[in-house]
């Protein structure tokens, strides 16, 4: 019997930006199995058009993206004002693992910064603490 677990992110909306279908739709599945109302991006250009209709309660980023990646998205983000979505906290999403990555990723902005592939309970812990639910 599988063990039902509790909905810590009920109701929060996340956007997850990430070149990798697999990648995306894993994160996406765990992230809404937990309660959360997951909004997918494959690109920061789609991922700025969801995030200017409606700026979510946290982010997921992938760093490097073809095109624009994650640090150049998350500027855009950053240059916005706080009421417009400007202080939304993120993730970086990244199979770079090294110190210096993670410095990389948290001076550009990031609050946290998650290794690929993605461990299904640290991806909780780590949104639900991002959106203020730890």
């Amino acid at each position: 019997m599988a063990q039902e677990r509790p909905a810590v992110l009920h109701g929060l909306r996340i956007l997850v930006v990430d070149d990798d279908d697999d990648t995306r739709e894993l994160v996406a599945r765990v992230l809404e199995d937990r309660g959360a109302r997951v909004v997918s991006a494959a690109s920061a250009a789609e991922a700025w058009t969801a995030f200017e209709g409606c700026p979510p309660d946290a982010m997921l980023i992938d760093i490097a993206m073809p095109g624009e990646d994650g640090y150049s998205f998350l500027r855009r983000v950053r240059a916005c004002p706080p009421e417009q979505g400007g202080s939304t906290p993120a993730a970086a999403l990244t199979a770079r693992v090294v110190v210096e990555d993670r410095l990389e990723s948290l001076r550009a902005g990031f609050q946290s910064h998650m290794a690929k592939p993605v461990d299904p309970d640290d991806l909780v812990t780590v949104m639900a603490h991002l959106a203020g639910r730890a």
